[in-house]
């Protein structure tokens, strides 16, 4: 059985499936990841999920998929 990842619009990824967005979303370790579209999103709660995975907090952190951790950036 292949482990979920990611839910999207048109039904769950699986682990292992690529974007199909035009052009494609960036990878959850690639630097421009918050670029990736949004996938879900909770205005209310405070985050979305992105296409790559990666769940955007609204003050600019982020957790990334398997267990990678990115800290907030300072606001200037």
């Amino acid at each position: 059985m292949r482990d979920l990842l990611v839910p999207a619009s048109s039904g769950p990824r699986l682990a292992g499936e690529r974007c199909q967005h035009h052009p494609r979303c960036p990878d959850a370790l690639a630097p421009d990841r918050t670029a990736a579209r949004a996938v879900a999103s909770h205005p209310e709660q405070g985050w979305s999920l992105l296409c790559n995975g990666v769940v955007l907090f609204d003050d600019g952190g982020e957790l990334l998929p398997a267990s990678f951790r990115a800290a907030a950036t300072a606001a200037a």
